[in-house]
This record gives structure tokens, sequence and C-alpha cells, in this order.
């Protein structure tokens, strides 16, 4: 199913991660790498692949990953599958892209196993199996691979290639939330606060959210800033709650961006401030929030923060109602 790939092209782009290099010198790797020590091979490869401390080239990459991944280390399996599947360094062949992810995957190696769901789901080098893919995404998250448990939980969550079931969502989020991953941690939260999977509990909502918004998650920071709005599993404080969007409003979240400047606006957790309002309802706008271009056409059209100008406010306007907005289709026809 399209969902499905969709979601697995999600985990592929997530799953990959910047290489952590050993300190040591590029001489002392090579020279253990000619002794054929597989551990010194493989971070060779890594250096040339990403041009760390050598200039980078991606057929010697290929090379060492090859030397390690014969002699069984399954994160040069993988990444040599890598090369092969995007053909970077090698020729492009899924096939044998394939064969070396089975080799880590059989070391229970999750990467791999990631890999080989996405090439189930795409039918890259194999028949297209939706059910193979997913077959292959549990086993990581049985695994203990985390980004396979969030997006087995989105999959459940969403009904995405699979029936719709929040019971299995909320485990599998809640599994990886135990891990300490911020993504989990903030889906089991709005499990808790829909009461989907979870007995409706505004007071555990919040629980999960602050511990995803104190790692830095921008949408748990966003979360963290409604509950305090809206007086929602903790008592309302408009302070707290501008703290809070702030912090996701800084991390680019538009809607954080759009509550802020109403917070602004309406001077509530902060000194009123109409040009701040303003700056924040830009921003969102700019990003496409349809409720901001609507908010920043209203400031354009009284005259709030910014000089008064109804054609600025008509294009706002326009903006949002080509997104839905009714408001906006309503201000729009009241010019």
């Amino acid at each position: 199913m399209k969902k499905l790939l969709a979601i697995l092209l999600f985990i592929l782009s997530t799953a990959a991660a910047v290489p952590v290099l050993p300190a040591d010198s590029v001489d002392e790797i090579r020279k253990s790498a000619e002794q054929g020590d597989k551990a010194s091979q493989f971070s060779l490869g890594q250096r040339y692949e990403a041009g760390k401390d050598v200039e980078r080239d991606l057929k010697k990459a290929a090379d060492w990953y090859r030397k390690a991944a014969l002699q069984g280390n399954n994160k040069a399996q993988t990444n040599l599958g890598n090369l092969y599947r995007a053909g970077r360094g090698v020729d492009k062949d899924y096939g044998e892209a394939m064969r070396w992810y089975r080799k880590a995957a059989d070391q229970g190696d999750t990467r791999a196993m990631i890999n080989i769901a996405m090439m189930y789901a795409s039918g890259q080098g194999v028949d297209k199996d939706d059910a193979e893919g997913l077959k292959w995404l549990e086993k990581a998250a049985g695994a203990g691979d985390t980004q396979a448990m969030v997006n087995l939980g989105t999959l459940y969550k969403t009904g995405k290639g699979v029936v719709k079931n929040y019971d299995l969502s909320t485990q599998w989020f809640a599994l990886a939330a135990a891990k300490g991953d911020p993504v989990a941690q903030h889906n089991l939260g709005l499990s808790y606060f829909d009461g989907e999977g979870n007995k409706k509990d505004y007071a555990e909502s919040v629980k999960w959210h602050r511990k995803a918004a104190e790692k830095g998650y921008p949408p748990a920071e966003y979360s963290m800033g409604l509950r305090y709005d809206k007086g929602q599993g903790v008592k309302q404080d408009y302070s707290e709650a501008a703290r809070w969007y702030e912090k996701a409003a800084r991390h680019g979240h538009p809607s954080a961006q759009n509550n802020l400047g109403l917070l602004y606006r309406d001077g509530k957790g902060v000194k009123q401030d109409y040009s701040a309002a303003c700056d924040w309802f830009r921003k969102a706008a700019e990003r496409g929030n349809r409720t901001a271009q609507f908010n920043l056409g209203n400031m354009y059209l009284k005259g709030m923060g910014v000089k008064k100008d109804l054609q600025e406010a008509r294009r706002w306007f326009t903006k949002a109602a080509e997104q839905g907005h009714k408001g906006a289709r309503k201000a729009l026809d009241s010019m």
C-alpha cells in the first residue's frame, strides 16, 4: 500500500544517523584495517563515505565495507547494502542490497530489518509485499528498535497499511516511551489526552508531554503550551503557556508561533505587544498556517502592530481562504 510505503520512507529517513567515528587517527585505523581488523575496516569505510579526515570516496567506502562485511561485521553489511540500494560507489543493485541486508538482519541488525521492510513495501529487488514489510518492521521493533516501535505505533494509530488498532498503537508507543524516545512519549501523552488506547487522563497526558518537551521535541513543547493555555491537566497559566509556546515557536512549530502571537495580541501571560504578535503570526503564516494567515490579515485590516493595509489584509485572507478557512472567506466577502 502506498500509505505503508510512505510511513516506511519516513522510517528510513529518520533511521539514518550521523556515524559516530572513533577518535583514532586515520593512519592508525588504516594500518589496523590493512592487517585485517574488521572493526577498523568498517571505520575506514565510514570515513570514506562521510569524507571525515579523508577525501570523500564512495568507491573506497564500498571496498572497505565489503572487506568488513565478508568477515561478518553486521554494520558494514548494512552500510554496503545501503550503497548498493542507492547506487553510490557501486552500480545500483537491489538484489545485492537485499543480500547484504539479510546477512546483517540474521545477526540482529535492526537497521537492516527496517531496510528490508522498506524494500518489500516498495518492491525493490523483491515482489512487493506489504505484509512481509510489516513483519520485518515488527521484527525490528521486537528486537528493541525504538524508531520501529514508534512507527508501528503510528501505523496502528492511523490505520495506514494495517487495521487501525489504538490498543496496539499505545502498546508500541509505551514501549518506546519507556526507552526514552520523545516522539513516543509525546504520542503516549496524546493517547491519554484523547482517550485512545488509554483511559482519558489529562494529568497523565501532561506527564508524558513534559518528558518529551524537556528533551526539546517541538510538538511536545507545543502540547505543553496548550495544556497551560487551556488548563488541561494543569492549572491554567498563560505565562507558562507562553514559555512553552515560545520554545516550540523558536523550533519552527507553526501552530505554536500562531498561539504565541495570540498571547501577545491579547496580553495574556506576556505584555501586550501588537508588533510582536504580528511577527509571530507572520512566521507561522509564511509556513502555511491558515489560522495565522487569517490572524495576520486581521492585523493589517485593523492596523494593529502594522500600518493599516487593505491590500495586504486581502492577500493574507485569500491565502487562508484558499486553505478552507471560513473566517477568511467571510472577511473577503465583507471587504
